[in-house]
């Protein structure tokens, strides 16, 4: 099955809002495999100096991109504007 890459920024301001919103976000992941996506590693995104969140980033394994798009679609932080710019990306494992 292959890999997708997502790679998502927060919007200007957003920590308050990715904080408040975190246990659904974390649910909707726990849901994944429902949804046909298996996350296989990921987490938040940090500023240079580590002291606060700006985003997230996590390899998932989907049968095709439409699933990765409605799974992204479907979560919290993308549904209450928490994530200003997702990226998705088919991925090729070569380490690891």
């Amino acid at each position: 099955m292959p890999l997708f890459a997502v790679h998502a920024l927060d919007a200007p301001n957003a920590l308050p809002r990715r904080l408040e919103l975190y246990a659904d976000h974390r649910t909707h992941r726990d849901e994944g495999e429902a949804a046909g996506v298996r996350i296989i590693f990921g987490g938040p995104l940090q500023s240079d100096d580590g002291s606060e969140m700006i985003g997230s980033c996590f390899i998932v394994e989907a049968p095709d991109r439409e699933t990765v798009d409605s799974f992204i679609a479907n979560d919290p932080f993308m549904r209450q504007g928490v994530w200003g710019e997702v990226c998705v990306s088919r991925f090729l494992r070569r380490l690891g």
